[in-house]
């Protein structure tokens, strides 16, 4: 109760502090205080770029498109930026992510499906997420610490550790909108993906279909006529393949019409390797059509065009957006992402 309370009161003297103080010179002094965190941080990385020993960087249990936008691009940056070479790094994710996303910076490999059933994993996941009151990976639990031991015992010796909470403080100021996009992007790296092959006859040109429901595209009549309408048009147009997965290690509901005209890769798939399937699919594809989220971001960073829809405005960060477009910008490419409100059918 004491504690409660004086937090309560620190929350109060935080609010008037922030009425007495000048937005201008809030902002100043959060931008200083970044500043001086990412000099820290930076300092962190040479210190563990400087050891002899190989490492690990993750694991990574999170969303994928925080995977695709923030942690990849972090991780290449981090290597480039302190001459680490691959056969330091060892990536560990979920899906087989990291086979397909990681191989530029990373010389070996291993999925957290390999040493957890995806039953158990999905709901260990979830209790992460509760005992940190978020999915993102803030601190390292129980979890995380089970998987590092788990790789070291089959490394057969001890390796340091690079986790995502690193790159979670690094850019927190460019989420809290207390830095520009041109300040996280100097502590990013992006490159094209390149998906390795499938060894499965594919048409020759597709549509990769990935609908599901979330925050941003709420379980509703209307948004499922919307998948009907859209889905069944681009089967009159061509092959379409979707990337509904059946796999029960997320919180996606798939929300695509039954419809004979439309490929599935259910059967391609194994819990370790499914988003690396997702991915050579959507590399291979002529476009991406689908729920915004993750999938609209991997589409354009492996080049190709992606029309994703939402239909709760205010239910994600346009910070993501700006980022996204900001890379898609710098390559000029901007054309290959747009993103459509389906209330108002207008793009942002």
């Amino acid at each position: 109760m004491l504690q409660v309370t004086a937090n309560a009161s620190q929350g109060t003297l935080g609010s008037r502090a922030r009425k007495l103080v000048p937005s201008p010179v809030r902002r100043v002094a959060a931008r200083f205080v970044s500043e001086r965190r990412a000099a820290a941080i930076q300092r962190e990385l040479a210190a563990l770029a400087a050891r002899d020993e190989p490492i690990m960087v993750g694991p990574w249990l999170g969303e994928v498109g925080f995977e695709l936008l923030y942690w990849v691009p972090f991780l290449r940056w981090f290597t480039y930026e302190y001459g680490v070479p691959p056969d330091r790094i060892i990536a560990v994710a979920r899906g087989g992510s990291a086979n397909a996303w990681y191989a530029s910076f990373a010389g070996r490999t291993y999925d957290a499906l390999s040493f957890i059933p995806p039953q158990d994993f999905k709901r260990r996941n979830l209790d992460r997420s509760g005992s940190l009151g978020e999915q993102k990976q803030i601190a390292s639990t129980a979890l995380d610490e089970e998987i590092i031991g788990f790789v070291r015992k089959s490394e057969g010796h001890d390796v340091a550790v690079l986790h995502p909470s690193t790159m979670y403080r690094l850019y927190g100021p460019y989420w809290w909108g207390h830095q520009p996009v041109g300040w996280v992007r100097s502590f990013m790296r992006f490159e094209r993906l390149q998906s390795p092959p499938l060894a499965v006859d594919l048409p020759s040109e597709y549509t990769a279909v990935k609908f599901y429901f979330n925050d941003c595209f709420a379980d509703t009549p209307r948004n499922r006529v919307f998948v009907e309408h859209t889905v069944r048009g681009l089967a009159a147009d061509g092959p379409v393949i979707s990337l509904s997965t059946g796999l029960a290690v997320d919180d996606h509901d798939p929300c695509e019409p039954d419809i004979a005209a439309m490929q599935g890769i259910r059967h391609l798939l194994t819990p370790d390797t499914n988003l690396l399937v997702q991915s050579a699919i959507v590399a291979g594809a002529r476009r991406f059509v689908g729920t915004y989220g993750g999938f609209a971001y991997l589409a354009p960073l492996c080049g190709v065009p992606a029309s994703s829809y939402y239909s709760e405005p205010g239910s994600f960060s346009l910070r993501h957006l700006d980022l996204i477009r900001d890379v898609l910008r710098t390559e000029n490419s901007p054309g290959l992402l747009e993103v459509t409100d389906v209330g108002r059918g207008s793009g942002r």
